[in-house]
């Protein structure tokens, strides 16, 4: 592993660089994102279990739109977009890009070990502030010190999912914090000790947000389906779902 690595058992394969198709008119350099809420009627969160809070149509189309140009920026090499690969040797479905720290499963580090070994981009401020706004807004346990120093952005091609999984790796028992941009998809949790049913299934569309922390920290969950053709026109993104997870590792 790179400098500043984790130890974890990861593949001794690679991942597989991934490139985005051609992007459309050309965006800014900088996140236009709103740090307090528009002038929208204020989203409802909706407890969907304990410490688990969902909010529908957190963002507007603009910060939407401005966080898919970010990722388009992030996407580039070095350290761009690829399909990770478990330490079985299996590629995911999903394309992934780090922010902060690293993630090769299952394991953190500073630098691109699963491609080409650059240094990870860092995580950009706006998008540090946005998730903390994220969790103060949902009151979930640990939102008033959070202090994410990572993402993990997964491009969801149609047919592309997301096995049920703990967010484990990290020490941290900070918030997570998930943007949904594009297709709709089924998110799917479980319990924190079990993957398998009773399931709590939640449809997240585009601009949604859901946020968990406290007891259902390390909550199995998953993306089973993506719900095609049902994202807003005029992203930008490649027909799909994209996800922006922010946390707080606990890495020094």
């Amino acid at each position: 592993m790179g400098s500043g690595s984790t130890t974890a058992r990861t593949s001794r394969l690679g991942g597989v660089p991934a490139a985005l198709p051609a992007s459309g008119p050309a965006t800014g350099t900088q996140l236009g994102l709103a740090l307090v809420a528009d002038d929208r009627t204020a989203p409802r969160p909706v407890a969907v279990l304990p410490d688990v809070v969902h909010v529908p149509g957190w963002l507007g189309p603009a910060e939407q739109a401005d966080l898919v140009a970010a990722f388009r920026r992030w996407a580039v090499p070095p350290a761009g977009l690829r399909h990770p690969r478990v330490p079985t040797g299996h590629l995911m479905t999903v394309q992934s890009v780090c922010l902060g720290w690293h993630w090769q499963p299952y394991a953190y580090s500073r630098t691109a070990d699963d491609t080409d070994g650059a240094p990870v981009k860092p995580l950009p401020p706006d998008l540090a502030a946005l998730a903390r706004r994220a969790a103060s807004e949902t009151g979930v346990p640990g939102a008033a010190a959070f202090a994410p120093d990572a993402a993990i952005v997964n491009l969801y091609a149609p047919g592309a999912h997301l096995g049920l999984h703990q967010d484990g790796e990290e020490p941290s028992d900070a918030p997570v914090v998930t943007i949904s941009l594009g297709d709709a998809c089924t998110f799917r949790l479980a319990g924190t000790d079990r993957r398998t049913g009773p399931f709590t299934d939640v449809r997240l569309e585009s601009g949604d947000l859901l946020v968990f922390g406290g007891r259902n920290r390390r909550i199995f969950h998953g993306v089973p389906k993506i719900v095609a053709g049902t994202g807003p026109p005029g992203l930008d993104l490649p027909p799909g779902r994209l996800s922006i997870t922010v946390r707080e590792t606990g890495f020094g």
